[in-house]
């Protein structure tokens, strides 16, 4: 079996460092050409000698050093700051993990696009943001998108190569986060500390705010929109805090087929990873018998308005989900900051789109540009609101 070339980009991080232990793993599978991290020098070095990559890359300049430091005499080579991570990400490799968080993954991971292959994506900015772009750049390099977002992955499983036509509808599940039965009012006091405590995975910060709030189901449905070629009216999202079931395809037949597993990110890596082969992994097996009851709810909107203004701006279009993604980036940096208030990230994003619309975001500068407008608008009102509590 010929060896499948790798390159990871946001190596450092929980998917990267999932991404990492399967391919030491299966060592005569894959070949690492390379790395990329953001600022952890000496952990990005550490394993780019266990999995013997070419070439570590980090974004942050500052790390060079102990990147450098830590390969000495490894014969790896060591490179920083933003033009080394796009050489990185244009390298030739079969599969490309693009896991660099936020908007600094858009253009790693366009560039890895545009240069063709596979591309695992675990980066949602990339095609809530950029959607039109990257699609387009997927499709002329000829290049593959494998989701590795759970709900995505569920359903690229489920559907099974089954055509288009066939499909009536698909169902993500969200777990409904720390607050699924809190009241409005206890929302309302939530601290970053409370926020923060998922009750079935283990995530960032980032990201364990957004399940909270439920904004990462409201980016999950305009990146299933953009993967599966789907209308927000083509895809329902369920609560169902178990999450045991990742999500389900429904076809027009009355048949509807279901991706089950343990909660572990290591499941969907490992199917992108391999595809359209599966390898082991050691994940945790699913017994139904001590899961004994699956449950399904659906969202309460009124507590979680973010699962609305992301169908708004899928449905609006154009630059409206860019808006959305970067107005929530910077109101969730400030409700951890203690700035504002964990019921103001929603109000924040709502004034955002209200006041920016859905501009037009045809090129990837475009792209960035309203990004950057976003961010400013939204600094700009988290500062009013801050000021506001604080009187």
């Amino acid at each position: 079996m010929a060896l499948k070339t790798i390159t990871v980009l946001g190596a450092t991080g929980s998917i990267g460092q999932s991404t990492a232990a399967l391919l030491a793993a299966h060592p005569d599978r894959y070949q690492v050409r390379a790395l990329v991290g953001n600022r952890k020098g000496r952990e990005l070095a550490e394993q780019a000698i266990q999995l013997r990559a070419e070439i570590a890359v980090v974004a942050d300049e500052t790390a060079y050093q102990d990147l450098k430091a830590g390969l000495a005499g490894t014969g790896i080579k060591a490179a920083a700051g933003e033009a080394a991570v796009l050489d990185a990400a244009r390298l030739g490799a079969d599969w490309t993990m693009a896991a660099i968080t936020g908007i600094a993954g858009l253009a790693p991971t366009l560039a890895a696009a545009e240069r063709g292959g596979a591309i695992a994506l675990a980066n949602k900015e990339a095609i809530v943001s950029a959607g039109d772009v990257m699609l387009r750049a997927v499709k002329t390099a000829g290049a593959t998108i494998l989701p590795v977002d759970s709900e995505h992955n569920a359903i690229f499983q489920a559907l099974a190569g089954s055509p288009r036509e066939s499909l009536e509808k698909i169902i993500l599940t969200a777990s409904g986060g720390p607050f699924r039965t809190a009241s409005h009012e206890e929302m309302a006091r939530a601290t970053p500390a409370i926020a923060l405590r998922h009750p079935v995975w283990t995530m960032g910060a980032k990201i364990s705010i957004d399940s909270a709030t439920l904004f990462n189901k409201g980016l999950e449905v305009i990146e299933a929109a953009r993967l599966f070629n789907l209308t927000s009216a083509e895809i329902e999202v369920l609560v169902h805090p178990q999450s045991i079931v990742h999500g389900m395809v429904c076809f027009k037949d009355g048949s509807v087929i279901a991706q089950l597993g343990s909660p572990d990110m290591r499941i969907p890596i490992s199917h992108c990873l391999a595809f359209p082969d599966r390898i082991l992994t050691d994940s945790p097996r699913l017994d139904l018998t001590r899961a004994a009851t699956l449950e399904f709810a659906a969202p309460d909107h009124e507590r979680f308005e973010a699962l609305t203004l992301a169908r708004a701006a899928l449905v609006a279009g154009h630059g409206a989900p860019t808006v959305l993604n970067a107005a929530n980036e910077i109101a969730v940096a400030a409700f951890l900051n203690h700035e504002i208030g964990f019921l103001d990230i929603a109000y924040l994003v709502a004034a955002t789109l209200e006041k920016l619309g859905a501009p037009k975001t045809d090129t990837l500068q475009e792209v960035l540009e309203i990004d950057r407008k976003a961010r400013q608008v939204t600094l700009q009102l988290a500062a009013a609101k801050a000021a506001s509590r604080a009187a």
